[in-house]
Order: structure tokens, then C-alpha cells, then sequence
């Protein structure tokens, strides 16, 4: 069984409540229920916070806790932060960053990702479909289906 870890950034912890008409109205806690439905061969652990050093600490146990692959969606620290770059860089495991929105079609500042490089794709503008279709890409990749 795939153990698959979903990293959530600043303010990601609000789905469903916060700009909805960017972001949508399912709750997390509802995507979650959702995604360990379509993915009974995949062991999802999930973890959120609005602070970059908590979100690096919970990367540096990624491979303690015997993770296979990472879904990321680093908010807004996705645009400026060198320190969770490295984080994932340092990661040797699989790692798709996803967005919601279409980080490409917002403000200027969006379209630059310090996390793309470092990832082996990115999924933007999806909304939470992109997390399903990154865990996809991470069970075909490993080897376990869906």
C-alpha cells in the first residue's frame, strides 16, 4: 500500500470558507473524505499550517514516516520561499505541487513558483481535482494504480 502525504500552506486550512469563487466551498475535511474513497489502495496522510518552519519540520519526517510520494500546495509561500524549496529538494521522493486556482491568470506575482523546479510536475487551476489527479499520477507513478 502507497503511503502518500498532502501538504497544505498559509490559509489552505479555510477551504471552503475563504474566497469562495476562487477556491470553492468544499471543506477540506470533505476532500479528504473524497480522495481516501477513490484511492482504497493509498494510505493519504494530510497535514496543513500557516507556518513555513511547521510545514519544513513536517517535510523533514516525510521519509520516518515511510512516504512513497507528496502532493503540495504551498500557497502563497509557493512565490518566495527558498527555505521550503530546499525542504523539497531534499525530499527523495516523488513531488507534484498543486493550486487551485490558475496561478498563471491571478496577479503577476503568482506566476512564478520557487517549488516547480524542484517538483516533477505541477497541476494549477484544476481546483481540488488537481489533488486527485496528482495522487493519480503518484499511484501510477509508484506503481499502485488508483
Amino acid at each position: 500500500m502507497l503511503n502518500l502525504h498532502i501538504v497544505n500552506g498559509p490559509n489552505l486550512g479555510r477551504l471552503g470558507r475563504r474566497q469562495p469563487e476562487i477556491y470553492g466551498t468544499v471543506s477540506w475535511g470533505d476532500v479528504m473524505d473524497n480522495l481516501r474513497k477513490d484511492f482504497l489502495n493509498c494510505r493519504l496522510e494530510d497535514f496543513q499550517s500557516n507556518h513555513e518552519g511547521a510545514l519544513i519540520d513536517y517535510l523533514e519526517t516525510l521519509a520516518d514516516r515511510g512516504a512513497d510520494g507528496l502532493v503540495i500546495n504551498p500557497g502563497a509561500l509557493t512565490h518566495q520561499s527558498y527555505a521550503l524549496r530546499d525542504a523539497v529538494a531534499a525530499l527523495t521522493l516523488p513531488v507534484i505541487e498543486v493550486h487551485l486556482s490558475n496561478i498563471y491568470a491571478r496577479e503577476s506575482f503568482r506566476s512564478h513558483s520557487v517549488i516547480a523546479p524542484v517538483a516533477v510536475g505541477q497541476i494549477s487551476g484544476l481546483g481540488i481535482d488537481g489533488y486527485r489527479l496528482a495522487l493519480l499520477h503518484l499511484a501510477l507513478r509508484l506503481g499502485s494504480g488508483s
